[in-house]
């Protein structure tokens, strides 16, 4: 969550960089939105409430008055997605000292802020925030002797919690220092220039020669030069990585949103996901990043996947797969729990940590706890060089490309297609016949069609939507492999309408939520034709006698469910296992035109984040 941008350099305006940074960011935090530069041996800092176009607008006219902001050749800025304090210019960042000299911007929780802000006050120290972001360039302040990089060390030995930091000080002009402990910081290598970023989309316009910070490393930057230490001012080495983004894979290219957008590159997506990782000789994938040889797979005797949020939906569907196509026994924990819960881990246990980020606080967590349990660990992330990638022994990347909205859409597909990858592996291994292997990648690689087909009824999907736009509460409803497409559909809902929606397994309606049916109560019910679907009607048949506005998901040729339902979304024929993933492309459309008729935010719902660096 927050989006940091840093720059130092001559070869580009400071100012309009950290802007344009800031806008690409803005999908991590659009709280408030600030930047300090140095301009004439002074920092000055600009900061708004609300979203970058408002910062934007105040510095045009800031500039407007005064030259000395357009000379800047280097600065920090920082988009807030709020924890400690309302969003107020005075909670916004960058933050400064009481003199003026000490600049910075901070990503994640300080937990001992408290502790550390009465103690920099009984030295004279004056707080003008309620953040926990402040008490740390007091620090820096407090630790100062001359060398920034020391101070910037000495505080953060003191400081307990997460974060990624970028400062900037009038004592060394030309300079950033920049140092994490559970908040990513990428830095971006130009030509005579230098920028500071927590996300790589603020970077990729200029340069895609990247270094990946790791936990406690402090990075003293310039223009021409990076030196990295960690916390004890040793020279550490870190690899430069070239980065394949295309910049514009992270603009809207003429779609309403961005959400919009990803939902129809799914196709393409789902295809560079799947692309070189099915061998038709073996009739299995090639995974080669699990770097499991075949005995090595066949020792595993137990799945553990630890996620949060949607990619927490994308491991249920994973759950099926192992245990359908492996025969294993397959565990999913809520990763916020997994360490708190003491999990039993044996050296045959495999965890998989999947987060689409790869910065995930609460997966990272459970990385780390599986590590020193002894369990082998894999990933399953998007962004390439992300701490739970270098954390992990091994893993698969996604190639979903850069999602911007907010709302999950394609990299959770992505998600599940290489879980249903993984458990062919895995099955091969185990009882899964040559024949059998062939008929699941021929299915597999079905996939992006059928996605495509159901962008093809967009127009359909969204008429059945904007009928039920008004709604206040509503309800998802699926079977087996369905069932974990009904929370995704219901999370997807709540997360960009606003309206309540729950997911529930069509079972369980009846055990208690049932008593929440009524006629202005609409229900969404996945009744596609895979095994559970004659109990699907007649669930339908349950909210109908309440009163309640039935819409279905149905597999193309079924005419019997029109006799029972209100509206029909139909989803081509395809195998159980793959059918969850088409069906979620429709609830993905289906709760992007709610939206859109309600007039919300799409790409930036209020009070969300994208990336979840905090626990």
């Amino acid at each position: 969550m927050c989006g940091i941008v840093g720059y130092t350099g001559k070869k580009h305006d400071c100012v309009n960089i950290l802007l344009d940074g800031l806008r690409r960011l803005e999908y991590r935090g659009y709280d408030s939105a600030g930047i300090a530069v140095l301009a004439n041996g002074k920092i000055e800092s600009i900061k708004s409430v609300g979203k970058v176009k408002k910062l934007q607008d105040k510095i045009n006219e800031s500039a407007a008055s005064t030259t000395s902001i357009k000379t800047a050749s280097t600065g920090i800025a920082h988009t807030r997605w709020a924890t400690h304090g309302a969003p107020t210019e005075q909670n916004a960042h960058p933050h400064m000292d009481d003199n003026g000299d000490f600049a910075l911007v901070h990503n994640g929780i300080i937990e001992n802020y408290q502790a550390l802000k009465e103690n920099l006050i009984k030295k004279g120290h004056t707080f003008r925030s309620e953040t926990d972001s402040e008490a740390i360039v007091h620090l820096i302040s407090e630790c100062y002797e001359g060398d920034l990089f020391q101070a910037v060390a000495a505080a953060i030995k003191k400081i307990e919690g997460t974060f990624g930091i970028a400062v900037i000080s009038t004592k060394h002009p030309d300079t950033i220092i920049t140092a994490r402990r559970g908040s990513p910081i990428v830095i971006g290598i130009g030509n005579s220039e230098t920028i500071v970023a927590s996300d790589l989309a603020a970077i990729v316009s200029y340069t895609r020669r990247v270094i990946f910070l790791n936990d406690d490393d402090i990075a003293l930057i310039t223009p021409d030069n990076i030196d990295i230490r960690n916390i004890e001012n040793v020279p550490v080495s870190r690899e430069t990585a070239h980065i394949d983004w295309d910049t514009g894979a992270a603009e809207k290219s003429g779609f309403d949103h961005f959400m919009l957008k990803e939902i129809f590159e799914q196709p393409e997506a789902i295809t560079n996901a799947i692309r070189g990782h099915l061998d038709d000789s073996s009739a299995t994938s090639i995974l080669s990043g699990l770097n499991l040889s075949p005995r090595e797979m066949s020792m595993i005797n137990r799945i553990v996947i630890a996620a949060c949020g949607t990619s927490l939906h994308a491991g249920m569907m994973g759950e099926y797969f192992f245990e359908d196509f492996a025969d294993l026994p397959t565990e999913i924990q809520q990763a916020a729990e997994f360490r708190y819960r003491n999990p039993i881990l044996e050296p045959n246990s495999m965890v998989i940590a999947i987060s689409q980020s790869g910065e995930t606080a609460d997966t990272l967590a459970a990385v780390r706890e599986a590590t020193q349990k002894g369990a082998i660990v894999a990933s399953i992330c998007n962004v390439v060089g992300s701490t739970i990638t270098r954390e992990t022994s091994r893993g698969i990347y996604l190639h979903a490309g850069p999602e911007i909205g907010v709302a999950s859409t394609k990299a959770f597909t992505c998600q599940v297609a290489v879980m249903l990858m993984m458990a062919l592996k895995f099955g091969r291994n185990r009882r899964l016949s040559r024949q059998e292997g062939l008929e699941i990648m021929n299915e597999i690689r079905k996939v992006p069609e059928l996605v495509k087909k159901v962008l093809d009824t967009a127009p359909e999907i969204e008429k059945v939507a904007e009928r039920y736009a008004n709604a206040s509460n509503f309800f998802f409803i699926g079977r087996g492999y369905l069932y974990p497409v009904a929370l995704e559909g219901a999370l997807k809902l709540k997360e960009i309408s606003y309206i309540h929606a729950e997911g529930y397994h069509a079972a369980e309606l009846k055990h208690g939520p049932i008593a929440l049916l009524e006629e202005n109560v609409p229900v969404m019910a996945l009744a596609n034709d895979i095994p559970g679907r004659d109990k699907m009607l007649g669930n339908i048949q349950e909210c109908r006698a309440r009163k309640s506005p039935v819409i279905a998901t149905a597999t193309e040729g079924d005419t019997e469910i029109k006799n029972i339902v209100n509206d029909v979304i139909y989803i081509p024929r395809s195998p159980h296992y793959t059918a969850c993933i088409p069906t979620v492309t429709a609830l993905q459309l289906f709760s992007y035109y709610v939206a859109k008729k309600r007039g919300c935010s799409i790409d930036q719902p209020r009070n969300l984040a994208k990336s979840v660096t905090v626990e």
